[in-house]
């Protein structure tokens, strides 16, 4: 009896045995599977943003008194600290040195702590599986063996190599547009067919974490490209739209779901070459990636809040682009406009390009030499600022220059470091009129006003034009010369500067030398329409005395009528000035037409050099066959 029971307490231990070990193994196993889980997960893009976060966070946190650190060693984890919490901050105002250093720190703790490699780098961006790239990481991979070769450059060797920049009918679309098209990016990849390396797919890698992280989201590596520049949430559909859309239209709202209609954060275009295309293979994904862009762009040197209140900001970012940040209320949604001005490229013999370009790049020279009042005008990107960039480098070098603007663009010390060159401009607490009584101090002999946009500003030009300075140039958008005479005329009115039509236009001409007016066509060519001369009319008189002669009250009666006459026209239809172009743009081709008034030419001789004078002499007498003299010569003949 003992025996059997022996025996069936040895199977019951058998089994109870062999069950346990079957339940270990099997835990084992579904323990292992997990873990192999866990690590597919651990390598996505959204893991490893979360630990750069931490990590970062973590050093720029750490108290380094605690840790027990010699003398020498604490003193250098401090400056390394200080370095990393400055790059921090740096990298989101668009400073390009600071990114890299970032990039550069989370490059190392991805491969040294994070333990990425060959293998799974891969589960980041599907590197190896054409198939599964989408068209964003197509561009960042092409954008990002460009910029290998060429630098800042990359976009544009794209855009000229593959003639995106060209117009196209989209499906979908009656009328052609600029737009870069997915299609088009997985093509130019499959012909493209880069073999990359391992530290190529890092770099991909980082730069996608890096631009979720403190980056610009998808434009970040597009904005620091050489272009005209780049604005989001401009188009699309806003998400106040989209529940209106709800209530009344379930079959539209499932096309805006599917993303077959653009929302707003799908809206990015960049301006290239006078240019504005539509990247629909790029979009921030969220409104509230959009929101995140437009909060951090236009942060540099504190501006204030962007809030409901104040629902709009102006500034400058640090590499001295000019950004624009609107928000809701005031705009429909959020959206933002970076201006980038390539200060390398503004010299007039890169600007003018068409034939007659020689004799335009020689009168543009004159003009500003000869010290004349001078305007520039044209729409929005059709080249004023740069332009004006480029007619400075003629002025004197002994000449002060005192630059007046709403946000600094011109950042004219960039490109000539040693003049005497003063920027500024008006705050929240510091009027653009205050500006210029300061300026009216500083020793300046050439205003530059960056735009005159508004009324108080037009004052100010024409202010700095009569009593402040040598000389003075500015910017408009008036589209013809009598506009900008009767927009400038309007302004001065509505700033209370004068109270009569006639006086306040009569100031604007007498101060209003010349007016060069840009255009971009339908195209995206910017050229010199034309330059025009303003020719203030010089009042005479013209009454006379005759009804004195007359022998009878009728005829007295009749030439005092004429006198009377005289004088209604001079008050109610006085012609004030008169213009002619001295320059203009007939197919292709720049043509001195009229020439310049005599006025003018002594003046501009007046004010130029001898060497100048001797050349601006041949000019005006090859191209209108005038003689011309200094006010000293021709006391001199006369003598």
């Amino acid at each position: 009896m003992n025996v059997v029971n022996l025996i069936l307490m040895a199977i019951v231990i058998g089994v109870a045995i062999a069950i346990v070990r079957r339940f270990i193994t099997k835990r084992q196993n579904e323990e292992v599977e997990n873990q192999m889980q866990v690590d597919d997960r651990t390598y996505t893009l959204e893991m490893m943003i979360a630990f750069v976060k931490k990590r970062l966070d973590e050093i720029t946190k750490i108290n380094l008194y605690d840790i027990g650190l010699s003398e020498e060693e604490l003193k250098r984890r401090k400056n390394k600290k200080y370095e990393l919490k400055k790059a921090l901050k740096g990298c989101t105002y668009g400073d390009v040195n600071d990114k890299k250093y970032i990039k550069e720190l989370i490059y190392d703790m991805l491969y040294n702590e994070y333990g990425v490699d060959e293998t799974n780098v891969s589960k980041a961006i599907p590197f190896d599986i054409t198939s599964l790239l989408t068209s964003q990481d197509k561009f960042d991979i092409i954008l990002y063996m460009y910029k290998s070769e060429f630098g800042y450059e990359a976009l544009t060797e794209i855009i000229k190599k593959y003639n995106l920049a060209d117009l196209k009918y989209v499906e979908g679309e009656s009328k052609p547009s600029y737009v870069i098209t997915p299609e088009e990016i997985d093509d130019i990849y499959e012909k493209e067919n880069f073999a990359l390396t391992f530290q190529d797919k890092l770099n991909v890698v980082v730069q996608r974490i890096y631009q979720q992280y403190k980056g610009y989201s998808s434009i970040d590596e597009i904005r620091d490209m050489n272009i005209d520049g780049i604005s989001g949430g401009v188009s699309g559909l806003p998400e106040s739209f989209l529940s209106q859309v709800a209530q009344t239209d379930a079959d539209y709202l499932g096309q805006i779901s599917e993303h077959k209609v653009p929302r707003a954060c799908d809206s990015i275009w960049i301006m290239f070459q006078g240019k504005s295309i539509r990247l629909a293979f790029l979009s921030f994904g969220t409104e509230a990636e959009l929101k995140r862009v437009c909060q951090n762009i236009y942060k540099f040197n504190n501006p204030g809040q962007l809030s409901d209140t104040n629902g709009y900001k102006i500034n400058e970012m640090k590499d001295g682009s000019r950004v624009v940040v609107v928000r809701p209320s005031m705009s429909e949604t959020w959206a933002f406009f970076v201006r980038k001005f390539d200060v390398k490229r503004a010299t007039l013999e890169q600007i003018v390009k068409f034939p007659g370009k020689e004799d335009t790049i020689d009168l543009l020279k004159y003009l500003v030499k000869g010290a004349r009042i001078i305007s520039l005008t044209g729409e929005q990107g059709c080249g004023k600022t740069t332009m004006l960039m480029a007619m400075i480098e003629n002025i004197y070098e002994t000449m002060n220059l005192r630059i007046t603007e709403t946000a600094f663009e011109l950042h004219l010390r960039k490109i000539y470091p040693t003049r005497n060159i003063l920027s500024m401009r008006e705050t929240e607490t510091i009027s653009g009129q205050a500006c210029l009584d300061v300026q009216k101090k500083t020793d300046g002999s050439v205003n530059i006003i960056g735009e005159v946009a508004t009324d108080p500003v037009a004052s100010w030009m024409i202010q700095s034009a009569q009593v402040a300075s040598k000389f003075t140039l500015f910017t408009h958008h008036a589209k013809t010369f009598p506009d900008l005479v009767t927009a400038l005329r309007n302004s001065m009115l509505r700033a209370g500067v004068f109270k009569n039509e006639k006086t306040a236009e009569e100031q604007v001409v007498q101060v209003l030398n010349f007016d060069i007016h840009l255009q971009k066509d339908f195209r995206g060519r910017r050229y010199i329409e034309r330059i025009t001369e303003c020719i203030p009319v010089e009042e005479k008189n013209e009454y006379t005395y005759d009804y004195r002669k007359e022998k009878t009250m009728e005829g007295k009666l009749n030439k005092f009528m004429d006198n009377a006459t005289i004088f209604f026209s001079k008050t109610t239809n006085r012609e004030l000035y008169k213009y002619r172009n001295v320059l203009e743009y007939h197919d292709g081709t720049y043509v001195l037409t009229n020439p310049i008034s005599d006025k003018n030419i002594k003046e501009m001789l007046n004010n130029m050099d001898d060497n100048d004078a001797e050349e601006f002499k041949k000019f005006v007498k090859k191209n209108w066959g005038i003689e011309a003299h200094r006010d000293s010569e021709m006391i001199e003949e006369n003598n």
